[in-house]
């Protein structure tokens, strides 16, 4: 059997792994499905159609998968998923998608969110992202791998966060943010690579010198985007696979990356 303790609300058409435990005063709702040791230690809210899934921690007073505050939101079968191993902090807010999009909020795994994060409607978050205290990512928002976003950020709609990118804290993103760019400010601008986490994750020389001349081109040398691409893929990509995240950044970008 679940551990549910006694003064837990868990609707019948939940599925508790046997493994999860549920904490007081937890209320599951319909159509929740909660993996293997994930733990709600106490006083935490899932509200309906949410998956979540293995060794998962949430802390007391999160709301998850709740309605989307979207006005044009009216009712729809929509849902949420978290992958496995995130730590969800006090008091955060993920909500479900909207059928004007996909229905899907999505979450990814090993990511922690600090106390009082927002995640809203239609986000898609990927994996071993750190977003700290009170960080407010807005609707249809996507975020890569291994990012790191500073406390009391605030994420516009339909923005990209790349991979290992660092957004500084009390930041207003109005832009894309590149892949291992560290942006900063309000609103945003570009500060160079974030050369810190490249080093604590053992990344050699070569590929961050390398790195950094890709950096250059795309922001220091005054070429259109265009031309910017076109001397990456033909200089630095055969030097340096990682090169590929950069002219990613670029290509899908639709509203222009922070600068």
């Amino acid at each position: 059997m679940s551990q549910i303790h006694p003064t837990a609300i868990v609707s019948n058409r939940a599925t508790i792994d046997d493994t999860a435990v549920i904490g007081p005063y937890c209320i599951i709702g319909d159509d929740v499905s909660i993996g293997a040791h994930t733990v709600l230690h106490r006083h935490v809210v899932v509200t309906k159609n949410t998956r979540i899934g293995q060794h998962n921690q949430i802390y007391q007073f999160a709301s998850i998968g709740e309605d989307c505050q979207d006005l044009k939101y009216a009712g729809e079968e929509t849902w949420l998923e978290i992958g496995d191993y995130n730590t969800i902090r006090e008091a955060c807010s993920f909500h479900r998608g909207t059928a004007q999009d996909k229905g899907l909020t999505k979450i990814g795994s090993h990511n922690l969110f600090m106390v009082n994060t927002h995640i809203a409607h239609d986000c898609l978050i990927g994996n071993h992202n750190i977003l700290a205290n009170n960080v407010g990512v807005a609707g249809h928002v996507q975020i890569g791998d291994y990012t790191v976003i500073g406390g009391n950020s605030g994420i516009h709609q339909f923005c990209r966060i790349d991979d290992y990118s660092l957004v500084g804290g009390a930041s207003l993103i109005l832009k894309d943010v590149a892949a291992f760019t560290m942006v900063s400010g309000n609103p945003a601008n570009a500060h160079g690579l974030n050369l810190e986490g490249m080093r604590r994750k053992g990344w050699s020389k070569q590929t961050i010198n390398i790195l950094r001349q890709a950096y250059k081109v795309i922001f220091r040398s005054g070429l259109t985007t265009k031309q910017a691409i076109v001397q990456l893929e033909e200089e630095l990509l055969p030097q340096e696979p990682m090169v590929a995240l950069l002219i990613a950044s670029l290509t899908q970008s639709k509203r222009g990356v922070v600068r």
